[in-house]
């Protein structure tokens, strides 16, 4: 069964198109990854998805209820986490989920077990009766969590959950969301970090308001055209600048501490690397041709559509 499904949604703001023509669908119980950098139009895709605004043209369904005809019972069937979740900093973690179950009209009778449950669900338990103003980044998200699962919805919406979370904090607020799965709940996730989104079951790579790519993270990565090159060198980023001055018509993309380049003939661009970066008195620790990541596949798919636009100008 489709827990969400949309049919050229679109969405403009007198000259911008913000969305255009989303077509996709996702299965009820999965979690569905909505992948980009800012300004792509995942954050205007989620509140046409959760009845916040109304698209231009196209439609959309939620748990069977079209979102601008229906939008009341698309309410009462989502748990919304928005980039700006309201929570209330002179609130206890405990007082803050209440007041969202009484938003909701989660009924009284098994309501403080429900709550329980939730707090002990998302590791809040021992501080209960924080304020929520103290509580850290992570425990924020995390209460923004249980508020928006405390009337059992059935779809689960969350815009950048874990933008500037740290890595430890964004590992346990994944681990409370591979749980909810096991509930059978649809989770809808937009993030700018293509690590978390290997971490689903399907993914949408999304550019100025288009799909780019639609499927499992290795259904996506096997778009990928040309073989990755990847350098490990003592300076990752100066190596970068000189690569892209030095190889035109090669993608070249700085990772951390690695530099990756996508080469249609690696062996070749490999003994030009290795040439260029001697003649420059590069130090090179290593040079290999690798599995593409996600990240590997968007920033080629960008970089291709930069050139498109470019060579229409």
């Amino acid at each position: 069964m489709e827990a969400i499904k949309s049919n050229h949604l679109t969405k403009r703001f007198e000259n911008t198109v913000a969305v255009n023509e989303l077509s996709f669908s996702v299965k009820e119980g999965e979690i569905f990854g909505l992948v980009g950098p800012d300004g792509a139009g995942k954050t205007t895709t989620m509140r046409l998805l959760t009845s916040v605004m109304d698209p231009t043209s196209g439609d959309a369904w939620i748990a069977g209820h079209h979102v601008t005809k229906e939008a009341e019972m698309v309410k009462e069937s989502i748990g919304y986490m928005s980039q700006r979740f309201g929570l209330y900093p002179d609130l206890s973690v405990i007082e803050n989920i209440l007041f969202y179950a009484n938003i909701y009209q989660v009924p009284r009778k098994g309501r403080l077990d429900k709550i329980e449950e939730l707090l002990s669900f998302s590791n809040l338990t021992p501080f209960k009766r924080r304020l929520a103003g103290n509580l850290s980044g992570g425990m924020k998200q995390k209460l923004g969590l249980a508020c928006a699962l405390v009337h059992k919805p059935k779809v689960l919406f969350l815009d950048e959950p874990t933008n500037g979370v740290d890595p430890s904090s964004r590992r346990d607020f994944w681990r409370i969301l591979y749980q909810l799965l096991r509930e059978k709940v649809t989770i809808f996730v937009s993030t700018a970090y293509l690590d978390e989104a290997e971490r689903c079951n399907r993914v949408a790579l999304m550019d100025k308001g288009r799909l780019l790519a639609l499927g499992t993270p290795d259904e996506v990565k096997s778009l990928m055209k040309g073989k990755i090159i990847e350098l490990r060198v003592p300076q990752p980023r100066q190596t970068t600048t000189l690569l892209r001055e030095k190889l035109p018509g090669h993608s070249v993309g700085l990772f951390g501490d690695r530099v990756h380049i996508v080469s249609f003939h690696p062996n070749e661009s490999i003994a030009t690397v290795k040439r260029i970066l001697s003649e420059g008195n590069f130090k090179v620790d290593s040079i290999k041709i690798v599995t593409p990541a996600l990240e590997d596949v968007f920033v080629s798919m960008l970089s291709t559509q930069a050139e498109a636009s470019n060579g229409n100008k």
